[in-house]
């Protein structure tokens, strides 16, 4: 298999980027302290084009030449309040978004020690294994298991070494190994796939160990929520990925890595495979690596919220097509707001680069090293303005914040129905499980006694529809409810977070 290795030169720029923030991230990742002259061979790549008859020992040789690099993972987690994790791996959203809501029955909960799987596939001997984010976000601990059965599987403790939200990807370290000599993965390109080519995926779904699926490419380049107001594309396919698949490969017919399995669609009746899984394509997480090994993701921000531009309104705008991005919002003290960017301008060159749309910008700007001065050119009352703009590096978790805070964060209801509602944000419907599309307010917290309990609402179900109007928001659904009077009460439809199931519901308010 062919390697490189990054230059000396990056690797002191990603040692000194690792120094500045290391006891940050120690302390917040439970991170070991990296050596300034640490290095990693980044796996090779297989362009050639793909080619060949597919016969009846295909995809039997891949999962047999594949099995033996992907592994099972264990995580332990130390939980508060009820684990509402994500059935992938999960992480601690609503300790992160909501704390504790205000309100009565606000009692410090205990902890609790919360078990989790997924998968992983091994890209190096000496015990690099990259799986996703969210299987790994939050663990105390990491176990890593070989085999295909879980009958009498040796488990090994690993760490984690770097993760990454936005391509839900992450790297962990076997801190003991097998006697065995460890098989590494082979790398395809993500780029070369189209529609319709033969895959296959390797996971442990439901926690049964070694499982092998087969399907095409669904789609590429399919757009998928990964956090606040940003999309990742992605890879759709039909080869079946359910519960604990996550983080798992799937594969080409050469059986070589062109994506990590991270989610499915799922629907009112199963949480289930139907048809409709998404991978990360392996080219995006390659190209992160050296970061990843490094323990942190470094990327750029300006400061702006942008939309598409509406087909509506390219004439309008002076654009002679549909491009660019439509900026709706500039944050204050931002690199934007200090270059003179303003609502209502669409960005149409980056750094010398035409942008074809809103998440064209934002792979862009994401992509660009903070500190980095780019000229921009916008258009404004249908004219041309060129402008400069100096990149900040991108928190994602103060974003995530910020977003939640404008949206209104909590809407306080409990005095009159016992039961404190919050907006349903990407990552707390991922959290939930909730079906793709699903709008309404969540609740975070049920008063013991109150009405809400004793209608049998709890906590984290969501509140679709109040007295027969479907809301949005938490502040839409607070608004009917407030205007109830004292004994009235109010028809609730309540997606039940639980059973997977809607159900009607009556409460009196008191």
């Amino acid at each position: 298999m062919s390697s490189r290795k990054i230059t000396v030169f990056y690797a002191g720029l990603i040692a000194i980027a690792g120094l500045a923030v290391g006891m940050v991230l120690a302390s917040r990742l439970d991170l070991t302290s990296q050596s300034s002259a640490q290095t990693m061979a980044v796996p090779g790549m297989n362009s050639a084009p793909l080619t060949g008859p597919i016969d009846a020992a295909t995809f039997r040789n891949i999962a047999k030449a594949a099995s033996p690099f992907v592994v099972n993972i264990r995580t332990r987690a130390k939980r508060k309040v009820q684990d509402m994790s994500d059935f992938f791996g999960g992480d601690d959203t609503f300790g992160r978004f909501f704390g504790n809501p205000p309100g009565r029955g606000n009692a410090q909960p205990r902890e609790q020690i919360v078990e989790a799987a997924g998968t992983g596939f091994v890209i190096s001997r000496d015990g690099l294994i990259l799986t996703n984010n969210h299987v790994v976000e939050g663990a105390t601990d990491i176990f890593v298991a070989f085999g295909e059965n879980d009958a009498d599987v040796d488990e090994f403790k690993a760490k984690l070494i770097g993760r990454d939200q936005l391509s839900d990807s992450a790297l962990i370290q076997l801190e003991e190994k097998p006697n065995t000599p460890l098989v590494e993965a082979r790398f395809g390109d993500s780029s070369q796939m189209q529609t319709g080519d033969w895959v296959m995926a390797i996971g442990n779904p439901f926690g049964l160990g070694h499982t092998v699926t087969v399907g095409v490419i669904s789609a590429t380049k399919r757009p998928f929520t990964v956090a606040e107001q940003r999309n990742q594309d992605v890879l759709q396919t039909d080869a079946a990925i359910n519960p604990g698949n996550s983080g798992g490969p799937l594969l080409n017919i050469r059986g070589e890595v062109i994506g990590i399995n991270t989610a499915i669609v799922s629907n009112n009746r199963s949480e289930g495979n139907i048809g409709i899984g998404f991978a990360i394509p392996i080219n995006i997480v390659r190209d992160l690596l050296p970061q990843l090994r490094a323990g942190k993701i470094i990327r750029g921000k300006i400061g702006v919220r942008v939309q598409e531009v509406p087909k509506e309104s390219v004439a309008d705008l002076g654009l002679k097509q549909r491009s660019g991005a439509l900026v709706v919002q500039v944050d204050k003290d931002t690199p934007a707001s200090k270059a003179g960017i303003e609502p209502g301008d669409v960005i149409v060159e980056f750094n010398g680069k035409m942008v074809a749309n809103r998440d064209d910008l934002i792979r862009m700007v994401t992509g660009t090293k903070p500190g980095t001065t780019v000229p921009v050119k916008i258009l404004r009352d249908k004219k041309e303005r060129n402008l400069s703009i100096t990149i900040e590096e991108l928190d994602l978790e103060a974003e995530a914040g910020a977003a939640v805070a404008s949206q209104g964060g909590n809407e306080d209801t409990s005095t009159g129905f016992g039961m404190t509602l919050s907006n349903i944000t990407p990552n707390v419907a991922r959290q939930l499980r909730l079906p793709a599309g699903t709008a309404g307010a969540v609740i975070t917290d049920v008063d013991p006694g109150g009405a809400a309990e004793g209608a049998g609402i709890a906590q984290y179900d969501v509140i679709l529809k109040v007295n027969g109007t479907s809301v949005s928001s938490a502040a839409e659904a607070s608004k009917i409810l407030q205007k109830i009077p004292s004994g009235g009460r109010a028809l609730l439809l309540v997606w039940k977070t639980r059973q997977n199931q809607e159900l009607f519901v009556a409460v009196k308010k008191e």
